[in-house]
Formats: C-alpha cells, sequence, structure tokens
C-alpha cells in the first residue's frame, strides 16, 4: 500500500535533484536513509519531513521553495484530480471532498471552504498560532494554495485565474506569488485564502479528462520516475518544459523563477551546453504533441488546447514547423501502416 507521506518527501526530494541538488546531501541532513524510504512498513517522523523541508530551503537557498516545488508538481497534481473526478460530479464536491484528505499532506493546516452569490473560496487555516515564524508551515502553505489551483485546471481542463489571494503574512516577493498564482497576492491579511468565480462551483467535471491525465502521468516523464542526477542543464530544462507544458506555454521566465535563477543566467547556462530556450521549448511541446496524436484519442482542437494554444491555426503552423506536415496529414499516416510516420 502506497505510504502518501513517504511519496511526497520522495517528490520533494526528486524536485530538489531535478535543480542539481544532491539527494545524498539532503537525505543525511534530514537523517533520512533510502532504506527508510522505500520500506512501506514504516513512516517517517514528522521530525525527519520538517527537516527535509528545513534542509531544501537552506540547501536550494530558495526561500520559496515550497511555491515552486507546488508549480512543478502539477503533472502529479493530476493523480489526485484523476481520483476526485472518478467521484466527484462537480468542482464544488471534488474540492470538498480533496478539503477533507488534506492531513494525507500535512496537519499543520485544515482547508475550509465557503461561498456566496458571488464567488467560492477555500481558507487555509492554520493550527499552531505561531505558524508565521516557522519556516516549515510557510512553505506547506505555499505548497498547497499553489496544488489548489493546479487541482482546478485539471478538474475543468482549463487555466483558471483566481478573483483573490491573501497571505497572512508578508512576501518578500509577491511578484513572483503573483507569477505563479495568476492573481496579485495581497500580504499582512487576515486569512490565508484564494476565491474563484461562484460560475465555476457547480461546473460539471468531464470524466474524458482522466484518461488524459493518466497519459500524462504514464508518459509524460515526471520528475520521480526520471533518473535526473548528472544529467546536463540542458536535460533537466527539457523535463521540465515537458511536464509542465500542460494547458499552457512555459515562458521563459516561468523556468527561470521555478529554478530560482535569473533568465540572464538560465540563458547563458544553456549556451554554454550550445543550445536555447526556444529550441528546447518547441523539442518538448512536439513530442507532446506526437504523443497525443498517437494515442488517436484526442482531436486537433483538444490536442492545441492542451499545449496552451489560445489559436488552433498557430499549433498548426508550429507543427508543420516542426514534421513538415500537418496534424492532419500526420494522423493519417499514422492510421495508414503503409505510409511512414515521422
Amino acid at each position: 500500500m502506497e505510504n502518501p507521506s513517504k511519496n511526497f518527501v520522495l517528490q520533494l526530494i526528486g524536485y530538489a535533484v531535478q535543480r542539481d541538488f544532491s539527494a545524498d546531501e539532503l537525505m543525511s541532513a534530514s537523517n533520512i536513509t533510502i532504506k527508510e524510504l522505500t520500506n512501506l512498513k514504516t513512516s517517517l517522523s514528522q521530525q525527519q519531513i520538517d527537516d527535509v523541508w528545513r534542509n531544501a530551503v537552506s540547501i536550494t537557498t530558495d526561500t520559496m521553495f515550497g511555491l515552486h516545488l507546488g508549480e512543478s508538481l502539477q503533472l502529479q497534481a493530476l493523480g489526485v484530480v484523476g481520483e476526485m473526478i472518478k467521484t466527484s460530479k462537480t468542482v464544488g464536491e471534488a474540492l470538498t471532498n480533496a478539503a477533507s484528505l488534506t492531513h494525507m499532506i500535512t496537519t499543520l493546516f485544515e482547508l475550509s471552504i465557503f461561498k456566496d452569490d458571488d464567488h467560492f473560496s477555500i481558507a487555509f487555516i492554520p493550527l499552531n498560532a505561531s505558524w508565521h515564524k516557522n519556516i516549515v508551515d510557510t512553505q506547506i502553505l505555499d505548497f498547497l494554495m499553489v496544488m489548489v489551483v493546479h487541482e482546478l485546471n485539471g478538474m475543468l481542463f482549463k487555466k483558471l485565474y483566481p478573483r483573490s489571494v491573501s497571505f497572512a503574512r508578508p512576501l518578500e516577493y509577491p511578484q513572483e506569488y503573483e507569477r505563479v498564482l495568476r492573481c496579485k497576492p495581497e500580504d499582512n491579511a487576515k486569512i490565508n485564502q484564494i476565491s474563484f468565480d461562484i460560475a465555476y462551483w457547480d461546473e460539471r467535471i468531464i470524466t474524458a479528462n482522466h484518461e488524459h491525465q493518466k497519459l500524462l502521468l504514464n508518459e509524460s516523464g515526471t520528475w520521480k520516475s526520471k533518473e535526473t542526477a548528472g544529467q546536463l542543464f540542458k536535460d533537466r530544462v527539457y523535463n521540465y518544459i515537458r511536464a509542465n507544458s500542460y494547458l499552457k506555454m512555459v515562458t521563459l521566465e516561468d523556468l527561470a523563477g521555478n529554478f530560482n535563477i535569473s533568465t540572464r543566467t538560465l540563458q547563458r547556462k544553456l549556451k554554454n551546453e550550445e543550445i536555447n530556450f526556444q529550441q528546447l521549448a518547441d523539442e518538448a511541446r512536439k513530442n507532446l504533441a506526437l504523443m497525443y496524436l498517437r494515442n488517436n484519442s484526442f482531436q486537433i482542437t483538444e490536442i492545441s488546447g492542451m499545449l496552451g494554444y489560445n489559436e488552433v491555426s498557430a499549433f498548426i503552423r508550429a507543427f508543420k514547423r516542426w514534421t513538415g506536415h500537418s496534424p492532419a496529414t500526420y494522423q493519417k499516416k499514422l492510421n495508414n501502416p503503409e505510409i511512414e510516420a515521422v
């Protein structure tokens, strides 16, 4: 049986490795062995889990590690969404179910949901009065808030923008929170909360989305299934773009922000490996498009939306540039074994 806390710690460590930090150093500093992580019969202590968070922030020198972890794990979030899709009919029902499962990730916060005629809100209620002074609490809060946004994306199969986001503590880099959460945050507020338009509450979840999510999880190369140690920087960038080109186009700013480096540094590191961001982005989107077409379960208009294109014509132009064929022609080649596809 899967151990949720260990699975989460593995993903956290995997993300640190993807950022080019040593898993051995992080585990050693947190007094955790690989044997402990892979033994399903035992559990990690709360002290060990807290130490992983503290040491991840320290080793990566990323004070927004939880925010960036949540952003990078959106593909894993789809697995959670998939399970909710099976048992929930509407967004409101799914969110209510998800709130009751918060304890599987943390016992530091509870989620409370309320709504009125205009909006519904998810409040993140700390169980520790001095939570804002504790680095573990603040990192987990950031992580939870980002994951809620990603879960809603997965349920409705589109990129949503919150109406408001508030934090009951000061934010050192509000612009980065705005980039990740897609809404200018209010800090030093009375409550930690994300609000959305009420129109989404009763919107029905499309169960077919679950098949799309399964395909992404099985074939798209997630952090936990990729061997990242010793990879070139360009390989880590490619994997990030591929895993996060879900309902949006990953930008240079997105990538630099998540890796906690400047865009200039990112471009320089790629240039040292004789490649640039646009080349990697094109390669990732091309391979995702080919994967979707080979799956033969999606319309071209759906694939265009999956890859974040606002217009189908833009996707068709890009596909022709990548392969020399239109998506429709490529599908015909796939369906005719006598014609060799790309």
